[in-house]
């Protein structure tokens, strides 16, 4: 196979018909188990990091990597979605792995599908993929993102050394519910008999349920770690972060927002729980300096500033509306660009991100067949007081946000990830093109 026939090959196994309907087949690892026992496990092949929760995952998935990486390890690391790439999902010491071995890894599970006598999906076919991958670059270590919850989700076939949750809301209800306790429970199936279990979400009777998952040890946010200091720094965070083994005073975490200080804290620990002692405060100062998070509260324009950032549900969206008022209050007035996907909470995620506030909120839809239509959206926001244009095409939607805003105003992309996704793609392949007023 080469890319193409790859790319291919994983489309056939994409039911979309099921995805748009809102079915999914009954929970079962029992195909991804088949899948990599015919591939020789793989998973097993290397220690893992096992990552949930309902926002923050992928930056502390790409904290965790870096700090191994500043520690001298090879590191494989598995996350989703994408943003623009598919690469962007596997990738070794932060590097996305390139298109020739991505078409032999993919070609690899194709040519076992036949044996196991199942028929994977597409999930499954990158995850397995990924893993035969990273055991083949002999990694050192690997840090995998569940891809949803965690129990039945196809990542969960690892032997977590580390468990980390990043925090639990509510989220993915149509799959787990209808309490937060509900959700924690699916999350706490990636919870193993020898796990090291970071809890970061503070809720008394979420941390007591991982408590109680079966892990060899639970270390909690606010009584084994924390992050004691958390404010504004140029380009970022300056946080002091404790763990169970000491304090790293005035660290620069070049990421915005207060909740990256938290997700720093959980990874820091992570990692100290996977060594099982304290990090050198070098290594965590370079590790954490080296951290990028695409398509998170990532900055890619000025004048106006252009944020992109996937809140898709209402806790990212209130983490984004805090970072906005902390660290963006300078900006006269803000446009929102918002797109949606099915089975997540709309009116919560605008009404958390304080759309009627804002000057303009430009609805669309991401080519995504999930894709709530930019109507529906429009018509949310506009219940919320918000003035509202209805553009369904992202990069359209784009351009009139930017052409409408002033020089010293915020125009902030956010919503799912295709949209940020594709919005990332045509800012990076078209800057300066949208026509701009440049004064009020």
């Amino acid at each position: 196979m080469d890319l193409t026939d790859a790319l291919a090959y994983l489309d056939q196994h994409t039911n979309m018909e099921r995805i748009i309907a809102g079915r999914k087949d009954a929970p079962t690892l029992e195909r991804m188990q088949r899948l990599c026992a015919v591939l020789g496990d793989p998973q097993h092949a290397y220690p893992v990091i096992h990552i949930t929760g309902t926002n923050g995952k992928g930056s502390t998935a790409r904290m965790v990597t870096s700090l191994l990486v500043a520690h001298g390890l090879a590191v494989g690391t598995y996350m989703s979605p994408h943003v623009e790439r598919i690469h962007e999902r596997i990738s070794r010491d932060g590097a996305a792995i390139d298109d020739v071995e991505l078409a032999e890894a993919i070609a690899a599970v194709a040519a076992v599908e036949p044996v196991v006598a199942v028929r994977p999906n597409y999930f499954e076919i990158l995850t397995a993929a990924a893993f035969r991958w990273f055991a083949e670059v002999a990694v050192d270590v690997a840090v995998v993102e569940v891809g949803m919850l965690g129990r039945w989700d196809a990542t969960n076939v690892v032997d977590a050394a580390v468990a980390v949750v990043t925090n639990v809301g509510l989220d993915h209800t149509a799959f787990a519910g209808p309490t937060v306790l509900d959700v924690a429970r699916e999350k706490a199936g990636v919870v193993k008999p020898g796990s090291t279990v970071v809890m970061g979400d503070s809720d008394p009777a979420v941390a007591a349920l991982f408590r109680d998952a079966g892990g060899a040890r639970t270390w909690e946010r606010d009584r084994d770690f924390a992050c004691e200091r958390n404010r504004v720094a140029h380009g970022g965070r300056l946080v002091d972060i404790r763990t169970p083994s000491g304090v790293h005073e005035d660290v620069l975490v070049p990421l915005h927002g207060p909740h990256q200080g938290d997700n720093a804290a959980a990874a820091v620990t992570a990692v100290e729980a996977f060594f099982d002692r304290p990090l050198d405060h070098e290594v965590v100062e370079d590790g954490l300096a080296a951290v990028t998070v695409p398509g998170r509260f990532e900055v890619v324009e000025r004048q106006p500033v252009v944020i992109l950032d996937s809140a898709h549900n209402p806790d990212g969206a209130r983490a984004a509306a805090t970072t906005l008022d902390e660290e963006f209050r300078a900006a006269a007035s803000r446009v929102i660009v918002v797109g949606m996907l099915r089975g997540h909470d709309l009116t919560g995620t605008l009404r958390a991100l304080g759309v009627g506030g804002a000057r303009l909120v430009v609805a669309c839809a991401a080519d995504w067949p999930k894709s709530v239509p930019a109507e529906e959206v429009a018509a949310a926001a506009a219940q919320l007081g918000a003035d509202t244009e209805v553009v369904p095409r992202v990069a359209d939607a784009v351009d009139l946000a930017v052409s409408a805003a002033f020089d010293d105003d915020l125009v902030f992309v956010t919503g799912s990830f295709y949209v940020v996704g594709e919005a990332r793609s045509h800012l990076r392949g078209s800057a300066g093109s949208p026509a701009r007023r440049r004064s009020p």
